[in-house]
């Protein structure tokens, strides 16, 4: 927990009137179904920067999807995709059994979110809370430790959003 608070401190809240204001007022499901993003109210949402053609993000994506699964009830995953086309996108998301939403693969915002969040490489993993604001850039990282369900919850807790 004191790690998760340290990066809180490092990186400041950025504040949105709603988290739409950041991804967009629709989100795609993989078989291309459109979704409102107001069905991520109450959730810890992790932004997933990603693409099939990368092989360490082939290999983190079935963490994610187990961690993800596992407690889909406060923590929902965005996919914000690097792959080259729409039907890219959804073979990735159909092959790694991803059920959880993407950005539009046509629509700016996957460009904007890289570089409001400085993603210099992929996989990256940012959480932020149901209203956009940032929990932390560390994601991946901090998922990869010793412990990848403990820093859930800890997310989780810094969004406010525990039982």
């Amino acid at each position: 927990m004191k790690t998760l608070l340290y990066l809180l401190l490092l990186v400041p809240f950025t504040t949105f009137a709603s988290l739409e204001d950041l991804v967009g007022p629709k989100l795609i499901k993989a078989d291309g179904e459109k979704v409102a993003t107001s069905s991520l109210a109450g959730k810890v949402v992790g932004l997933y920067f990603s693409a099939e053609w990368c092989p360490p993000c082939r290999a983190f994506t079935p963490e994610l999807v187990k961690l993800r699964d596992s407690k889909n009830d406060k923590f929902e995953v965005v996919f914000v995709s690097s792959d080259q086309s729409p039907e890219a996108q959804q073979k990735y998301m159909k092959g790694y059994d991803m059920r959880w939403l993407a950005i539009p693969h046509d629509s700016p915002l996957r460009q904007q979110l890289q570089e409001k969040y400085d993603v210099q490489g992929i996989p990256s993993l940012v959480i932020v809370d149901d209203q956009g604001n940032l929990i932390t850039k560390e994601g991946r990282s901090q998922m990869s430790g010793p412990d990848g369900a403990k820093a859930l919850e800890e997310w989780i807790d810094a969004a406010g959003k525990a039982d």
